[in-house]
């Protein structure tokens, strides 16, 4: 049961019941974005923040909130429109490569209760999950997550935990080989994290299968599942969410494809709540900020990026459901 506390900041996160957020978190892969778009400028942290600064100011107006870190984030949270909530990732960004198993951190200087006095209105948490790793490695990360959870609860902010599938054995998980297995993982995973015991207020989450190999969508020789199929897997992840409101990451793929498997999802029957979205809006300004600079970037956002925004929020309006 989520307390009052939690309720007034979720209706800050919200518009018209559906969470439709900007996420902005990215760090290491924000910058390895620009490099690879300009391999002969090397990229500060000044300009990772200011390349936030110019998304935050420009494309917030359209969207309930704004996840973004309190490592490059912390200009560009005040950038935002007053209509818009703020989220702040808590985790470092990457994982530990030390050990195996992916192991998740905290950024050290912060806290939920540092969070909180700096305006957030909620946390969110990133875990790589392999729900077919060793039992010790998953008990570790169980643990982990109840631990951030505890600690939101006690400061009395929404907690969000955004899942993310992988396979030791399968390194690139948009293959086909992966898209036969994501609907295990993803299910799976959600299945464990909807339990009481981690205070999971909102579950961010992949769609269970890659459309990219759904029939009707994907080539003839790459089709691995039916629409029915496909459909059945949506209708199992909100079973297994087990009443805790969930939205949907883009997880890196263009902003029609996301949109497209927004539909397939509400024609699924899925029950999701909305989107914390990213790449999937503003990924094609990283390569212009990186070459051509702030105007040329902001003139894209200006654009193309609120376009993209304004297209997503007329897919929402049919196809997610209000909390």
């Amino acid at each position: 049961m989520i307390s009052m506390s939690k309720k007034e900041y979720m209706k800050k996160l919200t518009k018209d019941g559906i969470i439709n957020a900007l996420a902005l978190d990215q760090r290491g892969s924000l910058r390895k974005m620009m490099t690879k778009a300009n391999p002969n400028r090397e990229f500060t942290d000044e300009d990772i923040e200011r390349f936030k600064e110019l998304v935050t100011s420009q494309l917030t107006n359209n969207v309930s909130a704004i996840l973004l870190d309190p490592q490059f984030g912390l200009t560009a949270k005040n950038e935002r429109m007053d209509n818009c909530g703020l989220l702040m990732a808590y985790e470092k960004t990457g994982y530990d490569t030390s050990t195996p198993g992916r192991m998740p951190d905290l950024i050290p200087e912060w806290s939920v209760y540092k969070l909180k006095e700096i305006g957030v209105e909620a946390v969110k948490f990133m875990l790589y999950y392999d729900v077919d790793e060793p039992i010790e490695i998953n008990l570790r990360k169980q643990a982990f997550v109840e631990r951030v959870g505890s600690e939101c609860n006690d400061i009395g902010l929404p907690f969000f935990l955004e899942l993310m599938s992988y396979d030791s054995k399968i390194s690139d998980t948009k293959s086909k080989e992966y898209a036969r297995i994501k609907p295990h993982k993803v299910n799976t995973m959600i299945a464990e994290f909807s339990k009481p015991k981690y205070k999971v207020d909102v579950l961010k989450v992949e769609v269970p299968i890659n459309l990219d190999y759904v029939e009707g969508f994907a080539n003839e020789d790459d089709v691995i599942l039916t629409q029915e199929e496909a459909k059945g897997f949506f209708k199992k992840q909100a079973e297994l969410a087990n009443g805790v409101p969930y939205i949907f990451l883009s997880g890196g793929v263009s902003s029609k494809r996301f949109r497209d498997t927004l539909i397939f999802a509400k024609e699924a029957d899925s029950l999701f709540n909305g989107v914390l979205c990213g790449r999937a809006t503003w990924a094609d300004s990283v390569a212009i900020y990186a070459k051509k600079g702030e105007e040329a970037c902001v003139e894209w956002l200006q654009s193309q990026g609120q376009k993209n925004i304004e297209e997503l929020n007329k897919v929402l309006k049919i196809s997610a459901t209000k909390l």
